[in-house]
């Protein structure tokens, strides 16, 4: 049996990912300041013994007592106005501050630490789709850079102390993800949309709707990430990890209306700054080398994803 922390264990994809841990046989340690998370998330498995929480901010050491494993290093605010918001300065602490005491922890326990970075670290790309050798076009001084630059600096860090002091590292940059234990209220567009439909309101678009992201259904994100995490020692990453399927903003809006069935209209307001006008990854290497194609595709993802929403303590529905 391993033991497994997670950072960001009770956020939408730290809790999938302590979920499915714990069903494989492991014993999981789960760090969070539930800033954005959760404890609900996590509802499944709080009693179950091999599963531990520490409510704790990562930004201040952390001391385990017991042999560690594996770390997934998952904590950071990754909603945008979380981030873009009263939690900016909070978010560079995090990936910096708190990334350093995680490596720190690592380098004490020899474990494997792997970091979830994000493909914001390419910013506003001119390069499509984007591979890992790609560097990125990222405004340093926008509403996005205690995110963007955030991750940007604690890849940084993570190579650094690969090199310097021969900490086992695992780097993945993920791709827009969407699935049941989202946030409703994490600004993110899938579920943006699919609450707004849900409670009859119109669904809003920022910018004209001609943007494009490619969206990756949570429990293949899952998969993949413990597929980099296990993968052979030396493998460092990054890798990119989403599913490369590319949709317009608007072909995602008309879809969950067809979808919920409800009279919204779509509605247009001013694009964000520096929000990225395309995303799309370049998925060889995770293929290659972690054996790795998502399976889950818009249509059924949408569907899982829809029936979850409809299930949270009746916010959405009408009378």
């Amino acid at each position: 049996m391993k033991t497994i922390l997670v950072t960001g264990g009770t956020g939408f994809l730290g809790s999938n990912l302590c979920i499915r841990l714990i069903n494989e046989g492991n014993k999981v340690i789960c760090i969070d300041n539930n800033y954005t998370g959760r404890l609900d998330n996590v509802k499944s498995i709080i009693d179950n013994p091999n599963f531990t929480f520490i409510k704790h901010d990562i930004c201040e050491p952390l001391e385990i007592d017991e042999h560690i494993n594996q770390i997934y290093n998952m904590a950071c605010p990754a909603s945008p106005p979380a981030y873009q918001g009263k939690y900016s300065i909070k978010t560079t602490k995090t990936c910096v501050l708190g990334t350093i005491n995680m490596l720190e922890l690592a380098k004490k326990h020899n474990a494997t630490i792997l970091q979830t970075s994000t493909s914001e670290i390419y910013g506003e790309p001119i390069v499509h789709p984007q591979t890992e050798n790609y560097r990125g076009n990222v405004n340093p001084i926008g509403i996005r850079a205690c995110y963007d630059e955030g991750k940007r600096c604690a890849e940084s860090l993570f190579f650094d102390y690969h090199r310097q002091e021969e900490v086992d590292i695992k780097v993945v940059r993920i791709f827009n993800t969407y699935g049941p234990k989202m946030n409703p209220n994490d600004g993110r567009v899938i579920s943006n949309f699919i609450c707004q439909a849900l409670s009859g309101q119109n669904i809003t678009i920022y910018g004209d709707g001609h943007q494009t992201r490619s969206f990756c259904y949570v429990d293949d994100l899952i998969e993949v990430i413990i597929r980099m995490m296990n993968s052979e020692k030396g493998f460092t990453g990054p890798v990119n990890i989403g599913n490369p399927n590319e949709f317009t903003i608007k072909e995602l809006a008309e879809m969950v209306i067809n979808k919920i069935g409800n009279n919204s209209k779509v509605i247009y307001k001013d694009l964000p700054s520096d929000d990225p006008t395309q995303r799309k990854p370049d998925i060889t290497l995770a293929q290659t080398k972690l054996n790795w194609t998502p399976k889950i595709q818009l249509n059924e993802g949408l569907d899982k994803t829809i029936q979850y929403f409809k299930t949270q303590i009746n916010l959405f529905r009408k009378d």
